[in-house]
């Protein structure tokens, strides 16, 4: 992680997953500024946010596709 980010990124700059299941809660929404990658909580959007670089940001996503957090599923 970068550091908590202060910066003002517009309000159209966010978007949350196609995965979504549209009804605003238990998402996170991602505003890509070049270098960095922002990321907040849906539901408090005038709340902290937190930025990546987009490199970590990067190996991150490829490595949650990979299935390589892939802890199988847990039995409750």
């Amino acid at each position: 992680m970068d550091t908590l980010a202060h910066e003002p990124i517009a309000e159209s700059a966010w978007f949350k997953s196609s995965y979504s299941d549209g009804t605003g809660t238990n998402c996170v929404e991602i505003a890509d500024q070049s270098s960095r990658i922002h990321v907040r909580d849906s539901k408090k959007t005038d709340g902290p946010t937190l930025a990546f670089p987009a490199s970590a940001f990067s190996a991150f996503i490829e490595t949650v596709q990979t299935g390589d957090l892939d802890f199988g599923v847990v039995d409750n």
